[in-house]
């Protein structure tokens, strides 16, 4: 390869391009791996499930002896056939945007983000499917233009190949910059091969980017835009090794979910932190959390304020203090509520009604409420509603944090109803549940604040506690990056899917 025709990344100026045009290629060039297969493979897993991660699997070595034997095309035209034919489009960009974002924000390579992001006008040529990585481009990197393999549908379906002039690897990527740019040439080019060196030879300027695979990605405070929320169910990305590992694990994690869900449902609540260790259940408790009320005392229950995390945030909650503590949600699915071991009560977003249910359950005892109404797996605090401020000053603040190596145990696109089995699928899951100082009388609506001031100093405390930042995004910002949608459940009689 002839990589000396061009100088590499490292030597490129970035002072003073504001007004000057990048074109970049994206596997190994903005990215720092050269493999787009854990891509697919999130696709796959994401849209058709474990069966489809099977099949692209098991395609990858006939992929990789074309792609590198024969052409990079061919190889490509094998990934994007075992993925997409036969997905919904609407699934494949649902997936674009909210799950890819997440790992392709996470390898970013220094170097060539430090050329790219200098630029005043950014486009991507790449192999990859436009419709794969152009929400991403777009939206976190600021990408101008975005030129990708086209893919062919059908009646709103990808049938599996590609448009003409096919895969955009060499002449096909000089020929797709010439259509762009006309006799306009880019002043910068990123590549990191020599079927990049077509398209490089077009501008005024071509850099090489070396393979150096113990380069550190661009760190999160670097990026434009945090990513706050994602969605999809696979912790890792999915190289060949571990979505093979993903495979073969989830018949065996499904039965250990379903032992474990058994468990925690089956028995009784102080003997629940028990079986959740002997079942690879790791439990924290931090703190120290208030004493129960007696039923016969007239003194309203402690309402627990719980960051939310997932929605057996309530469960884990109960099995720290040994006791069963009902919740309150703003919707969960019916199998969730089969199997939840603690009383669960759903609420109506009317706020007289929603006020009038938590007064009668505090005079029942002691209840647990998630107010940012939506889970988020980042370090940040979604905003708190001030419901819960006006109905109580016997509020308890709780640090939820939890940590999954396998799965995700939430979703927004998906059924809800999975996710514990999801969570629960994970080979060691730990919770840690740290119990704040009860807020005192001074800091409550009684004493004159006003439940915003409250809801807000409670979120705070939290997230000084977790090393988390607050926001003020809320649920329906949430759906609306995610699922299109702004998250609000619409009941059926007896069918009721949605969760929190």
């Amino acid at each position: 390869m002839a990589a000396g025709e061009f100088p590499t990344v490292n030597g490129c100026p970035s002072i003073g391009r504001e007004k000057d045009t990048v074109v970049a290629d994206m596997d190994g060039t903005l990215l720092r791996g050269r493999s787009s297969f854990p891509y697919f493979a999130l696709v796959a897993f994401e849209v058709g499930g474990v069966l489809r991660l099977l099949f692209l699997l098991l395609l990858a070595p006939l992929a990789g002896v074309l792609y590198y034997f024969v052409s990079e095309s061919a190889g490509i035209r094998v990934l994007i056939f075992a993925t997409f034919a036969g997905m919904r489009v609407s699934d494949i960009e649902s997936v674009a945007r909210a799950v890819l974002p997440k790992f392709y924000s996470g390898d970013l390579h220094p170097e060539s983000w430090r050329v790219f992001s200098s630029c005043g006008k950014r486009c991507v040529l790449t192999a990859n499917p436009r419709i794969m990585v152009e929400a991403f481009l777009k939206e976190f990197l600021g990408a101008d233009m975005v030129l990708g393999t086209e893919v062919s549908t059908y009646g709103g379906r990808a049938t599996g190949f590609v448009k003409e002039p096919g895969v955009l690897v060499g002449k096909n990527k000089a020929e797709a910059l010439k259509a762009a740019f006309g006799e306009a040439p880019p002043e910068i080019a990123l590549g990191d091969r020599h079927t990049d060196f077509p398209f490089m030879r077009l501008c005024k300027e071509g850099y090489v980017v070396p393979p150096k695979p113990e380069v550190k990605a661009v760190t999160i405070e670097k990026l434009p835009k945090p990513i706050i929320f994602h969605d999809g169910r696979l912790v890792q990305k999915p190289t060949p090794f571990l979505a093979l590992l993903t495979i073969l694990w989830i018949p065996v994690g499904f039965l250990l979910a379903c032992l474990r869900i058994a468990a925690g449902s089956l028995l009784p609540m102080p003997l629940v932190y028990y079986a959740f260790w002997a079942l690879g259940v790791r439990v924290t408790v931090k703190g120290t959390p208030p004493p129960p009320v007696h039923k016969s005392s007239t003194q309203s229950g402690v309402l627990f304020i719980c960051s939310h995390r997932t929605l057996l945030d309530p469960i884990f909650l109960s099995t720290a203090l040994g006791r069963p503590i009902p919740a309150v949600t703003y919707s969960v699915s019916r199998l969730s509520e089969i199997i939840s071991p603690i009383k669960t009560v759903r609420l109506s977003r009317d706020r007289a009604t929603d006020a009038a249910m938590i007064k009668k359950l505090l005079q029942e005892g002691d209840l647990a409420i998630c107010p940012e109404g939506t889970t988020c797996r980042e370090p940040f605090l979604l905003r708190f509603s001030s419901l819960f401020a006006e109905l109580t000053d016997e509020l308890v603040p709780v640090a939820m944090v939890n940590r999954m190596s396998m799965f995700h145990g939430t979703t927004a696109r998906g059924w809800k109803g999975m996710d514990p089995f999801y969570f629960f699928m994970n080979p060691s899951p730990a919770y840690e549940v740290t119990f704040l100082n009860k807020l005192p009388r001074e800091l409550t609506s009684g004493a004159g604040k006003s439940s915003h001031e409250v809801a807000n100093y409670i979120q705070r405390v939290i997230a000084a506690t977790l090393s988390y930042e607050c926001t003020t995004f809320t649920r329906k910002d949430k759906y609306r990056a995610l699922a299109g949608n702004d998250g609000t459940v619409v009941e059926k009689p007896r069918r009721q899917v949605m969760g929190c």
